[in-house]
């Protein structure tokens, strides 16, 4: 029967929806080139958030993993992860900045990205992808899978038709939430695959309910021939379902699955060892969770969301953040819970919670969230009432008539360093310049005795402190002491 190709989501979607990338460079760099063996049609290597959290909270440079990294990988062609509309999940970045990242990082050879527009508009998307072309990057574009009143199967079949037009490399469909069903699947997956034409279609799900390795099956059958996962123990949970499972199910309908199991087993064992060791959690199968089909936050989002509220003291209001988040996302008209949405959803609800009082307040992307600047249907999908708890202050005045700045590349090194390299440049910009000075020095103390100096400053140095009297250098029969006197007139 049919082969099944598979793009492995470990080193990406993996570590971001279990850990909020809380694995360092040096725990994925031994293991990389054994990944390499696995067979994986491709695999997510690199997105532009590992920046922030790598400079900022791990005080590494991401530039080492993306250098280093792509070295390891000789038969595995990876992706990067975004695009070039200008969404960093709380802000909007520079096109330039943008662009400059996309150059980057094809000149490390990673020539294909997954990208998405958070209202499926394929139309905005046209641009965005010819532009990617042009700079060596094929590009995948998303379908969104969300439930609600006007997400049906025929919404669906004319988003396939509205991809499809502006030829990308593959559509996605991509459940964020791992709501689909395996019901819904055998008329929406038709549906898709039909009206996406030539353009090949991948899925890409999370477990967050239970249902993702039942509806990968039923995709199969269906027609889908390439599958996201991820290796354990950075598979399920909230992550992608496990390779080998779904391998060895494909197997037993008498699909042909191309991987190599015997190459997974170290991959598994090395970071079984690594999450053992740094405290890591483990991605478990959930079992269905019918509460998903309210809040629909995505798993990334929350591993998130636990991370912050933990740092906060707060990390027993998950539950009831996550029960808020689905009334601010009924306030907000139902939209589709991805990057930067689902975080202007999660963000007010656990403010809601934490403050006492609901849109009390508000985040600035909220508030440009009700003035359209995240989407022309927002305003017109909002809730009334919400719209104006959410309008009616001061600060709504400041963001009317607002554009974001679309600053030249000249612009953004005025603000960010104009003599600082490409790389480090985008550093500052993503993470911010005191961050990437922090990170130039992390855990160095302040210079006392630097071997680096001459003999002369060195022996200056040592006379100024307080509890040597004395000081005894002697090297290759040269002998020289320098002492204070024992009473000083």
């Amino acid at each position: 029967m049919r082969e099944i190709h598979f793009i492995d989501t470990t080193l990406r979607d993996g570590q971001q929806s279990l850990l909020a990338l809380g694995m360092k460079t040096g725990a994925m760099l031994p293991i990389a080139a054994q990944m390499d063996r696995i067979g994986f049609e491709s695999m997510e290597f690199f997105v532009s958030i590992m920046i922030k959290k790598y400079v900022r909270e791990h005080k590494e440079n991401p530039w080492v993993w993306v250098r280093e990294g792509a070295k390891r990988f000789r038969h595995t062609r990876l992706r990067n992860h975004g695009g070039l509309h200008g969404s960093g999940a709380f802000e909007k970045l520079p096109h330039t900045a943008l662009k400059l990242l996309a150059e980057r990082v094809v000149s490390y050879g990673i020539t294909l990205t997954r990208t998405s527009n958070c209202w499926n508009d394929f139309e905005e998307m046209r641009g965005e992808v010819g532009e990617l072309g042009a700079l060596g990057m094929e590009t995948i574009v998303n379908l969104i899978y969300t439930v609600s009143p006007r997400h049906t199967d025929e919404y669906y079949a004319q988003k396939a038709r509205d991809a499809a037009a502006i030829r990308p490399y593959r559509i996605c469909f991509k459940d964020v939430g791992g709501l689909l069903t395996p019901e819904r699947a055998r008329t929406l997956i038709p549906a898709i695959l039909e009206n996406a034409g030539d353009v090949p279609v991948e899925y890409h799900a999370h477990c967050n309910n239970g249902l993702a390795p039942l509806c990968y099956l039923e995709a199969v059958k269906l027609g889908i021939t390439a599958l996201h996962t991820a290796v354990p123990p950075l598979a399920n949970g909230s992550s992608q379902p496990s390779i080998l499972n779904v391998a060895r199910n494909l197997r037993a309908l008498g699909y042909t699955p191309v991987v190599n199991d015997l190459e997974v087993k170290p991959v598994e064992e090395h970071f079984t060892a690594v999450a053992r060791r740094d405290g890591l959690a483990v991605g478990k199968p959930f079992a269905y969770d019918e509460s998903q089909y309210s809040h629909q936050v995505p798993g990334g989002v929350i591993s998130n969301l636990r991370h912050q509220l933990r740092l906060v003291g707060k990390e027993d209001k998950l539950a009831e953040t996550l029960e808020e988040a689905a009334r601010v996302r009924a306030d907000f008209g139902y939209p589709i819970m991805v990057t930067p949405l689902s975080q202007f959803v999660v963000s007010q609800a656990a403010i809601n919670v934490i403050v006492g009082e609901r849109y009390k307040e508000v985040t600035d992307q909220v508030i440009q969230y009700a003035l359209g600047h995240w989407g022309k249907d927002a305003p017109e999908l909002l809730n009334a009432n919400a719209k104006d708890k959410i309008l009616n202050r001061a600060r709504a005045k400041d963001w009317e008539g607002w554009t974001p700045p679309d600053s030249s590349l000249h612009e953004v090194r005025q603000k960010y360093g104009a003599s600082v390299s490409d790389e480090e440049l985008l550093l500052r910009v993503y993470a911010g310049a005191d961050a990437v000075d922090a990170l130039a020095n992390a855990g160095m103390p302040k210079p006392q005795l630097d071997g680096k100096q001459s003999l002369l400053q060195l022996i200056e140095q040592l006379t100024k402190k307080k509890d040597c009297n004395h000081v005894y250098i002697r090297k290759n029969g040269f002998s020289l002491t320098v002492g204070k006197p024992a009473n000083p007139s």
